[in-house]
C-alpha cells in the first residue's frame, strides 16, 4: 500500500501547487513542476485571514471531522500561535491530507498527504474556494 499512497500524496500536492500558482501565489515550494524529495507543499499565503481559511477549508473537505472548525491557538513548543487542520482517519498521521501554519508573516501553510487523489483534490478545492470568498 505504501507505494500507492505515496503516488496518491504526492499527485495530491503536485496539484495544489499548480492550482495555487494559478490563483496567482508565487511564493509555492516545491512548484509543480520541479522534482520533489518529499510529501510536503509549502505556500506563502501572505495574510493570516488566508492561512486561517486555506486551512479551515482543508478541514471542510477532509473525510473525518469535516464539521470541525480549527482555529489558530498557543500550542507548546511553538513560539507564536499555530492553526491546525487535519480530519483524518489515524491523529497525527502525515500521510493523510493535513495542513497547518505559524501565525506569522509570511504566513506559511505547510500541508502534507491525501490517501488518495480523489479526496485531496476535493479538499484543496474547498480549500481554496474558502479562502478566496
Amino acid at each position: 500500500m505504501a507505494p500507492s499512497a505515496v503516488r496518491m500524496t504526492l499527485k495530491t500536492m503536485i496539484f495544489a501547487s499548480k492550482m495555487l500558482e494559478e490563483f496567482g501565489f508565487s511564493s509555492i515550494s516545491p512548484r509543480y513542476n520541479e522534482e520533489r524529495t518529499d510529501i510536503i507543499q509549502t505556500m506563502d499565503l501572505l495574510s493570516e485571514e488566508k492561512l486561517v481559511k486555506f486551512c479551515q477549508g482543508i478541514q471542510k473537505g477532509s473525510p473525518i471531522e469535516s464539521y470541525v472548525t480549527p482555529v489558530p491557538d498557543d500550542m507548546p513548543g511553538y513560539s507564536h500561535k499555530e492553526i491546525m487542520a487535519g480530519g483524518t482517519f489515524t491523529p497525527g498521521a502525515t500521510i493523510e491530507l493535513s495542513c497547518d501554519g505559524p501565525i506569522c508573516e509570511p504566513y506559511t501553510a505547510y500541508m502534507q498527504g491525501g490517501l488518495t487523489y480523489e479526496y485531496g483534490k476535493l479538499g484543496i478545492m474547498i480549500a481554496i474556494e474558502n479562502m478566496l470568498d
